[in-house]
Formats: structure tokens, C-alpha cells, sequence
């Protein structure tokens, strides 16, 4: 997952089978409803579970949990507990976070430059749909 000079720069003990299949898992463990909004939330500063909660809105203590032990078992979130009565957890990204968040910030930026071209195009397909199904339905008897 790379460009030729990228690849070509790496050491040739690098085991890129084993980067691809790293990268695609951490993608697919990425590619849900929650995990880009905990990192743009921690992006903006270290938070307890509560604050984050609050923050993103909408989302359960259950889905919380389990999207931020993903996130810190694949290095993206350090969780810090202090010592205290109760016990206060805290939420941050670490390097690799915010490295990741640069990239999600990356494709917002992306994505808010070609909304108007992706809008019309969902249109467009939506309409060449509509108008294949109804061609469909006028070749089939009894359709009509």
C-alpha cells in the first residue's frame, strides 16, 4: 500500500504482506459510525469517558467502550487511570492517533471539495436507475 518509490525506499527486510494485512484490518476495525468522530473528539484534547460521551452525542456506553478499547489495542488511544476514589479515566490520542487523525482530516477536506460532484452523481445514478427499472418493467408482460 504504497507508491513504487515508497516501496522501493523501504529495507529489504520490510514484510509488506504483513503491512497490507495490518493496514486492511485496522481499516476495517476503523469503518464504523463511531471511530472517526472519538478520534476528531480526542483530537481536540485529552477526555474523560463521560466528556466524550457528552461530546459525540448519540452514542451508547456500550458502543463507547468497546470502540475505544479498539482504538487503544490497535495504539491509537492511550487510557490513563489516576488513583483516585473513584478511579478517573482519561482518554488521548497518541502519535499514531493523531497521525491518523491528520489523514481523516485529510479526506473531510477531500470530501467537502467534491460534495457537489459525489451529490450529483448519486442523482444521476439514482435516475439512470429509475429509468432502467421502469425499461425493464415495460419488456416483462403484465408489469405494466
Amino acid at each position: 500500500m504504497g507508491t513504487r518509490n515508497e516501496i522501493s525506499e523501504l529495507p529489504p527486510e520490510a514484510d509488506l504482506a504483513r503491512a497490507d494485512s495490518l493496514a486492511r484490518e485496522i481499516f476495517s476495525d476503523l469503518a464504523n459510525k463511531w471511530a472517526f468522530l472519538i478520534i476528531e473528539f480526542l483530537g481536540q484534547g485529552t477526555l474523560r469517558f463521560s466528556e466524550l460521551r457528552h461530546e459525540i452525542g448519540g452514542i451508547s456506553h456500550k458502543m463507547l467502550t468497546q470502540n475505544l478499547r479498539m482504538l487503544e489495542r490497535n495504539g491509537l488511544v492511550r487510557r490513563t487511570v489516576h488513583p483516585t476514589v473513584p478511579p478517573r479515566v482519561e482518554y488521548a490520542l497518541t502519535e499514531a492517533g493523531e497521525g491518523l487523525r491528520q489523514v481523516v482530516d485529510g479526506m473531510c477536506g477531500w470530501t467537502q471539495r467534491y460534495l457537489g460532484h459525489i451529490e450529483a452523481s448519486r442523482n444521476r445514478f439514482e435516475d439512470d436507475a429509475a429509468i432502467s427499472a421502469m425499461a425493464r418493467s415495460d419488456d416483462v408482460p403484465g408489469l405494466k
